[in-house]
């Protein structure tokens, strides 16, 4: 009980100091640096070593070591893997592919003439983009360049087009995704596995009901703030929108490379050969790099410009390794105190089943979430609890990090500090918080969704 109360006092505190804008690295960092010293005192017998790691022979020398652990461990592995899709995904932005590729997915939709249908078509576009654009933000940018000036033309208000682009990346799906990558690893799945077999069943479910809710949404608060349909309006150019020549038309198809790869040479095809998330991150660069050599015939800045691969590498580390390194040392804080141990027992005791305590998990990270306005501060967070939780209860981990993984990235749809919101606010010429009213009933009806169909599919 008493590991129970410090935990949730710390925990309490890291989320106060959150809200008022402290960086969650930091926070999340001190905040487990804490607990794993007052674990020196609460539960002394309690190892804190990272996995098999020696003790350095001084207790308080090993609570520092567990950071060297964790940092040293994720660096070369998860790390490696979100760093190689952070640089991929960056160096597709430079070279012109992504742009392509959106313009390529979003011209169809055009074509219709039913304003709020094509919302709702364009939600799901969007997050089948998503699927190879992991940037939440750096996917609403594209979008607010290219397809929310078609929206308004076509009548609907400026609003609820932001509102849509700001839900296109609710829900984290492939190998390009840090927090899929935390999932699979945690749950001892290969990659590809976990995002064929698990997500994307309960993903094609959650993206159907949040399309058909977007459209809902969108009529219903257009309709209740009397915006008149009106086809055929002015013509806009969002903020950021640039002169640069575009991008071959081929160029759409580089950035499913990777993807493509992992999923052939993978369990579902072909066994036999095993090819890893960074390996096909590499070939997919230097294909794009050879079609750059190609278009451009200027060796010297094309090499130069290859250096946006390592640029985005390193803003992957500085901005999401970092931040899982510093959550799973908050997550080890919480579990040497014994505050999972402590939940465990206490859902066990009241006769909870492992879809109560699932449920108990994804409204913690629905919070955590909303609150932060970051998805994967929540799951980064809590994700490496489900193990432990899923098997005293005799489930498997997937059945608990799906649902919770998924709904991180829903809820932060809902976060009027989140950093995508803010941005297509701005684009809407609304508050963030009318942003928010709009996507609520969609999001809310996605985590229904995927909590729902995860107790079928996981």
């Amino acid at each position: 009980m008493l590991g129970f109360l410090i935990g949730l006092v710390v925990t309490i505190g890291v989320a106060w100091l959150i809200i008022k804008k402290y960086q969650a690295h930091t926070v999340l960092l001190l905040a487990g640096l804490l607990l794993l010293t007052l674990t020196l005192f609460v539960a002394p017998d309690t190892s804190i070593l990272f996995k098999k790691a020696k003790s350095t022979g001084l207790s308080l020398f090993d609570i520092f070591d567990y950071v060297r652990g964790s940092l040293a461990y994720r660096a070369a592995g998860l790390g490696m893997i979100i760093m190689a899709a952070g640089g991929f995904a960056k160096y597709m932005d430079h070279i012109g592919a992504t742009d392509a590729m959106v313009n390529v997915a979003i011209r169809p939709l055009g074509l219709l003439n039913a304003p709020y249908m094509v919302l709702a078509l364009g939600y799901a576009v969007g997050q089948f983009l998503n699927i190879f654009i992991p940037s939440a933000a750096g996917l609403a940018m594209l979008l607010l360049v290219t397809f929310f000036p078609t929206l308004v033309r076509l009548g609907v208000s400026r609003a609820a087009a932001a509102a849509m682009i700001g839900t296109t990346a609710v829900l984290d799906l492939g190998p390009a995704s840090g927090a899929s990558n935390l999932a699979a690893k945690t749950a001892e799945l290969d990659v590809a596995v976990y995002f064929a077999q698990h997500q994307l069943p309960v993903g094609l479910a959650a993206i159907a009901v949040i399309t058909i809710l977007t459209y809902v949404s969108g009529r219903y608060f257009d309709g209740k703030a009397g915006h008149v349909v009106a086809a055929d309006g002015p013509r806009l150019q969002a903020e950021g929108a640039t002169d640069k020549p575009a991008a071959p038309a081929f160029y759409a198809l580089l950035p499913m490379i990777p993807l493509t790869l992992i999923l052939i040479f993978s369990k579902l095809v072909i066994s036999s050969v095993k090819l890893n998330v960074v390996t096909a991150m590499l070939i997919g660069a230097l294909i794009a790099l050879v079609c750059e050599i190609i278009r451009h015939r200027d060796g010297k800045a094309v090499s130069k410009g290859f250096m946006a691969f390592f640029d985005g590498m390193g803003q992957m580390f500085a901005r999401i390794v970092s931040l899982v390194v510093c959550a799973e040392i908050f997550a080890a804080g919480l579990r040497t105190i014994g505050m999972v141990d402590f939940l465990i027992q206490s859902a066990q005791g009241a006769g909870f089943g492992i879809t109560a305590m699932t449920l108990v998990m994804c409204a913690m990270v629905t919070v955590i979430a909303v609150i932060t306005g970051s998805g994967n501060a929540a799951f980064f967070s809590f994700g490496h609890l489900a193990p432990n939780i899923a098997s005293s209860f005799g489930a498997t981990s997937v059945a608990m990090l799906l649902p919770m993984q998924l709904t991180a990235g829903l809820a932060r749809s809902m976060s009027p500090v989140a950093g995508v919101i803010i941005a297509v606010s701005d684009a809407g010429q609304c508050s963030p918080i009318e942003i928010v009213r709009r996507t609520a009933l969609p999001v809310l009806g996605g985590i229904v969704t995927v909590v729902l169909t995860s107790v079928i599919f996981a």
